[in-house]
């Protein structure tokens, strides 16, 4: 993903025009503080903070989350389908088995409660066999999003990294 597919994916996620006013020049100015700071602040609303979180092969790591904590906000239930989308890439990363899935799955904010290590199973097992689980892939994106007890995250290596001065 380039720079420019970041900065209109997070604009939409804050309720923003893609390319607006300054566009580029101002994603450029943007992405640079988040990789001098680690992090800029450019809201406060839910998806108005971008954090970088490190390298992947010299390409900076940049997600947009929320300013205030996972426990700051009142945790909701993951849906069937979307435990099956999260099982999908575990799986597909190929370090863990279904049964350490299911039991880290269960054991995550939203999921821990309502949701047992044997059910979240079931989810995976039943995905197997053409259920409505979604694939894990990276295709040329190179990340992964998703809303998980009431928080986005995005993780994204911003391809084209540092774009050409002008």
């Amino acid at each position: 993903m380039t720079g420019e597919q970041f900065g209109d994916i997070v604009a939409q996620e804050m309720y923003r025009e893609p390319g607006g006013p300054g566009g580029e020049a101002v994603l450029r100015d943007v992405l640079r503080d988040v990789l001098a700071q680690g992090r800029a602040v450019l809201g406060d609303g839910r998806y108005e903070t971008l954090v970088c979180v490190g390298e992947i092969d010299s390409v900076p790591v940049v997600t947009f989350t929320a300013p205030w904590g996972v426990r700051e906000v009142p945790g909701v239930s993951p849906a069937a389908s979307y435990l099956r989308h999260l099982g999908a890439g575990l799986l597909a990363a190929g370090a863990w088995e279904y049964e350490m899935v299911a039991s880290y799955l269960a054991g995550c904010p939203g999921a821990a409660g309502c949701w047992s290590e044997r059910e979240i199973l079931e989810l995976l097992r039943s995905g197997d066999r053409g259920g409505s689980g979604g694939s894990a892939g990276g295709g040329d994106v190179g990340g992964a999003s998703g809303a998980y007890g009431g928080e986005r995250v995005a993780v994204t290596r911003l391809r084209g990294w540092p774009p050409p001065s002008s």
